[in-house]
C-alpha cells in the first residue's frame, strides 16, 4: 500500500512560516490582541495557550493502543535499543549539540536541550507510515515513550538544565529550571491529554468498536494538533512582533544543529538495529521514533517555566519547521536503505 502524506502535514513548513508571519501582523496592526491575549491569564498560565497546548497532545495519545504494551515488552531487544537510542544516545547528542552551537546563548541552548529530552510521539506515526515501518512497533513505541516522558521527563530536565552544566563548568551558563514547574507543567500539558486520550480510546472502542475509532474517530480527531499548533504559533508571535528583525538569523542558529542531530540520531539508530539483525519494518519504527522529537511537549514546559515570550519557546516553535522537510528527505534515505538491504 503506497502511504501518502497528508496534504496539510507535507506542507507543515509552509503553514509554520505563514503562522508566524500572521501572528506578528497581527501584534503590529492592531496592539489591543496581545493586551487581550494577556488578559485571560489565570496566574502565569495563559488560558487560550494552555488550550491551544493541551489540543496538541490529545490527538496523537488519542491514537495509541496501550493494551498492546504487554507485547511489546516481551521483545525485549527492541525495546532495550529504543531505550538506549531515545533516553541515553538521544538526549546526550542533543545536550552535546547545544553546548557546542549555542552555549554563549544559555537561554537558546537550554531550549535546545528541551527538546532533546521530549522524545517523539506525534509525527512519528507519519514518517513510519511513509517508510513502510511496521507501525505496530511504532504505536508501541510512541506508548512506551509517553508513559516513560510522563515520568522521567521532570527529572531528565533537573538533570540537563540544572546540574550537568555546572558539573562541566560551561561559563555564561546561569539558567535555573524548577523541578517542581516542570513537574506541573508536564502533569498539565501531557498528563491531562494522556488521560483523555487513553480513556477516550477505551470507552469509544468499547461502545463503537475498533474498526470504527481507527477509521472514523482518529481520522476526524488527527488535523487537531496542527490546528492547535498553528495557533499556538499565531498566539505566540502576536507578542513578539518587536523582535522579528532578530529572527531570521536566529532560526538558522537553531536550525543548524537540529538538522546535524536529526541526521546523526537516524543513520546511527539504523545502523545499531541492522548490525543486531532487527529487520527492516521494525528497524526503521526504531529510527524514526529515535530521531522525532515532542515539540508540543517542550513548547509547552517552555511557556509555562520560562514565559511566551522566552527564547526557550521560540526554539519550541522552531523545532516542527525543521523537522519536517528534514524527516521527509529521511524517509527517501529509509526506502532507499531497504531497498538496498533488506531480503525480500
Amino acid at each position: 500500500m503506497n502511504i501518502k502524506m497528508k496534504f496539510l502535514d507535507r506542507y507543515l513548513t509552509v503553514w509554520i512560516f505563514l503562522a508566524m508571519a500572521l501572528g506578528v501582523g497581527l501584534g503590529h496592526l492592531f496592539p489591543a490582541i496581545p493586551e487581550n491575549i494577556n488578559a485571560f491569564s489565570i496566574g502565569t498560565t495563559n488560558i487560550p495557550l494552555a488550550i491551544g497546548l493541551i489540543l496538541m497532545m490529545y490527538p496523537p495519545l488519542a491514537k495509541v493502543d496501550y493494551t498492546l504494551l504487554p507485547i511489546a515488552l516481551k521483545d525485549k531487544k527492541v525495546i532495550a535499543i529504543s531505550l538506549l537510542l531515545n533516553w541515553v544516545i538521544g538526549t546526550v547528542l542533543m545536550f552535546a549539540l547545544a553546548v557546542l552551537f549555542l552555549r554563549n546563548e544559555p537561554d537558546y541552548m537550554s531550549g535546545l536541550i528541551l527538546i532533546g529530552l521530549a522524545r517523539c510521539i506525534a509525527m512519528v506515526i507519519v514518517w513510519s507510515d511513509l517508510a513502510k515501518a511496521n507501525r505496530e512497533y511504532t504505536a508501541l513505541l510512541v506508548a512506551l515513550n509517553s508513559i516513560f516522558q510522563i515520568v522521567t521527563y521532570s527529572f531528565f530536565v533537573w538533570l540537563f538544565i540544572n546540574i550537568l552544566p555546572n558539573k562541566l563548568g560551561l561559563a555564561n551558563f546561569n539558567v535555573r529550571v524548577s523541578m517542581q514547574d516542570v513537574t506541573k507543567s508536564v502533569l498539565t500539558y501531557l498528563g491531562i491529554p494522556f488521560l483523555a486520550g487513553f480513556l477516550s480510546r477505551y470507552y469509544l472502542v468499547k461502545s463503537k468498536g475498533i474498526e470504527w475509532y481507527n477509521g472514523k474517530f482518529v481520522p476526524k480527531t488527527s488535523p487537531i494538533t496542527l490546528y492547535a499548533l498553528l495557533f499556538t504559533i499565531v498566539l505566540m508571535f502576536s507578542l513578539k512582533g518587536d523582535k522579528i528583525l532578530e529572527l531570521p538569523l536566529d532560526v538558522i542558529k537553531i536550525a543548524i544543529p537540529l538538522v546535524i542531530y536529526f541526521v546523526t540520531m537516524f543513520f546511527v539508530s539504523f545502523f545499531i538495529s541492522k548490525s543486531l539483525n532487527v529487520p527492516y519494518d521494525k528497524n526503521a519504527s526504531i529510527a524514526f521514533t529515535a530521531t522525532g522529537n515532542n515539540f508540543e511537549l517542550a513548547i509547552a514546559v517552555a511557556i509555562a517555566v520560562f514565559g511566551i515570550h522566552s527564547p526557550q519557546a521560540f526554539v519550541g516553535v522552531i523545532g516542527p519547521l525543521v523537522e519536517v522537510p528534514v524527516l521527509i528527505l529521511l524517509v527517501r534515505a529509509s526506502l532507499y536503505l531497504k531497498r538496498k538491504f533488506d531480503n525480500p
